[in-house]
C-alpha cells in the first residue's frame, strides 16, 4: 500500500538522475567544439568556468574536482586555442572551481543527513499507522492513504484492522484538523482502539473507550483550543456469523458492494468522538453479508473533494464503474479522484475495502 505523494528522488536526498550527471560532460564537449568552430576573435571558452558549479549539483567533491581540473587545463593552456586567459582570469576561474568543490562536499553531507532524517521520520510515521495486511482473520483488506501535507505519510485520517477474541474489528476515522498537527491524536486513537479490540466485548464499549481517550487528551490540551473530536466508523465481523456490526460516530456512511451493485449502509449515527458519549450508547447496526460482499469505508476527504466547477466527487456513482478496474478498487478510486480534482484533493484521504471470508472480488 502506498501512502503520501511521490517526490523526485533527488528531492529526498537520493543520487541525482542520470541526465544531471551527463549534462556537465556534454556541455564541456559542446563548448570546446563550438569554440573550435567559431572565429578566433569570438571567445566562448570562458563559459567553461560555469561547469564546475553545475557539476557540484550532480557529483561529489572528487567528481567536481575532476571537472574543475579539466576546465583549468583548457582555460590555462593558450596553445589549445580554447581561450586566451590572463593571470587575473585564471585566478577567477580557479576560485570558482575551488568554491564548487566545497559546495559539492557540503551538498553530499547535507544529502546524507537528509536521508537519515527522512528514514527516521518515515519509520516513526509507519509505526503510528502501518499498512493494513492483505488479510486479517477471515476478512480480506485493501487500504489506501494519502496525506494532505506534502512529504508526510500520516495526517488526520486513520484506519486499522485487528483480530481479537470478539472477531475482526476495523476502524476508520477522521480527527479534527489535518497534517502533522493531528498525528498525536491519530496515535492516541489507534492505541486505544488496539487495546479495545482485546478487552471490550461490544462495539459500543469500543466507541466509549475512544471517546474517553479524546476527552482526556482535550483536557490536557491548550486552553484556547479545548475542543478535540473525531468522526469514526467501527466494524466488527464476529466469528461464525455472516454479518457485520457497525457503529457510526458522525462519520460518512460505508458503501456495500454486492457484485457491482452499490448501496449505502444506513446506520443511525451517534455524536463524534470526543464530545462525550454521556447519553445512550451509540446504536449498533447489524448488516447481513454474503460471501463476496465488499464494504468500502472512506473519509470525507473523498466525498467532499471538488472539481473546478465546485461539484462534489460522486463516490457512490463512480464505484460500480471503478470496481471493474483490474488494479483494484481503492487505487482506481484514487486515480479517478485525482483526475476529478485536477491533481488530488487538499484534504487527507483514507480508503479501506473489506471483503468477508477472504473472498476475492468478483471478476
Amino acid at each position: 500500500m502506498r501512502r503520501g505523494r511521490t517526490e523526485p528522488g533527488w528531492l529526498r536526498g537520493e543520487p541525482p538522475p542520470r541526465w544531471a550527471r551527463i549534462a556537465p560532460a556534454v556541455a564541456l564537449v559542446g563548448l570546446v567544439l563550438a569554440q573550435r568552430a567559431t572565429p578566433d576573435d569570438v571567445e566562448l571558452g570562458f563559459f567553461l568556468a560555469g561547469l564546475p558549479p553545475v557539476a557540484a549539483f550532480a557529483y561529489g567533491a572528487a567528481g567536481t574536482a575532476v571537472f574543475a581540473g579539466i576546465v583549468l587545463l583548457l582555460v590555462g593552456m593558450p596553445g589549445l586555442g580554447i581561450t586566451h586567459a590572463r593571470g587575473t582570469d585564471m585566478a577567477t576561474v580557479a576560485a570558482v572551481a575551488l568554491l564548487s568543490v566545497v559546495i559539492a562536499w557540503v551538498r553530499r553531507r547535507r544529502d546524507a543527513q537528509l536521508v537519515s532524517v527522512r528514514t527516521v521520520a518515515e519509520a516513526a510515521q509507519l509505526a503510528v499507522l502501518p499498512p493494513v495486511p492483505h488479510q486479517v482473520g477471515g476478512v480480506r483488506c485493501s487500504g489506501l492513504y494519502r496525506a494532505a501535507q506534502r512529504g508526510t505519510l500520516v495526517g488526520g485520517d486513520l484506519y486499522d484492522v485487528r483480530a481479537g477474541p470478539y472477531g475482526v474489528r476495523a476502524l476508520v476515522g477522521d480527527v479534527q484538523g489535518h497534517g502533522l498537527a493531528a498525528v498525536a491524536t491519530v496515535a492516541a486513537l489507534l492505541g486505544a482502539f488496539r487495546e479495545a479490540v482485546l478487552d471490550d466485548a461490544g462495539l459500543a464499549a469500543v466507541a466509549a473507550r475512544l471517546d474517553r481517550r479524546l476527552l482526556a487528551d482535550s483536557a490536557l490540551g491548550p486552553v484556547e483550543h479545548p475542543e478535540l473530536f473525531a468522526t469514526a466508523v467501527l466494524l466488527e465481523f464476529p466469528p461464525g456469523l455472516d454479518l457485520v456490526r457497525i457503529v457510526s460516530c458522525g462519520h460518512p456512511p460505508a458503501l456495500r458492494l454486492r457484485g457491482f451493485a452499490v448501496s449505502e449502509v444506513t446506520v443511525e449515527p451517534g455524536p463524534p468522538l470526543g464530545l462525550g458519549l454521556s447519553g445512550p450508547a451509540p446504536a449498533v447496526a447489524e448488516l447481513p453479508l454474503l460471501p463476496g460482499d465488499r464494504l468500502l469505508l472512506h473519509t470525507d476527504g473523498v466525498t467532499e473533494a471538488r472539481d473546478v466547477t465546485g461539484s462534489f466527487y460522486p463516490l457512490a456513482a463512480r464505484v460500480p464503474v471503478l470496481a471493474r478496474d483490474p488494479a483494484g478498487l481503492v487505487h482506481a478510486v484514487w486515480r479517478d479522484l485525482a483526475a476529478f480534482t485536477d491533481g488530488g484533493p487538499r484534504d487527507d484521504v483514507a480508503l479501506l475495502l473489506l471483503s468477508v471470508d477472504g473472498a476475492p472480488p468478483p471478476p
